[in-house]
């Protein structure tokens, strides 16, 4: 796309969810937990210089939504605003819940 980095922005419900998984997996192993949600993080931080790294097109699901799968059970869905250079992350879920 472009060497200019794109702002990351967490909506509330995006941080509502990794909160949610922080709480779950906290249950069994807080460190775990609290380093699994800076890995969350940490991989969605690839999207400011490659806003279109993950991929499009999930049936039902609106053309401009996008989604990163940041971990094997664990999908990060986000939207490209180009006119801002910024990148929306709308939702995490896990693979096995519905999506948004």
């Amino acid at each position: 796309m472009t060497d200019t980095l794109f702002r990351i922005e967490w909506r509330a419900t995006a941080r509502d969810d990794l909160r949610g998984i922080v709480r779950y997996i906290g249950k069994d192993n807080p460190t775990r937990a609290k380093s699994f949600a800076q890995e969350l993080r940490d991989k969605t931080q690839a999207l400011a210089q490659h806003p279109e790294l993950g991929r499009k097109g999930r049936p039902g699901l609106p053309d401009w939504l996008r989604e990163l799968v940041v971990h094997p059970n664990y999908i990060v869905f986000y939207r490209v605003r180009l006119e801002e250079r910024m990148v929306e992350i709308l939702r995490v879920k896990h693979a096995a819940q519905q999506m948004p």
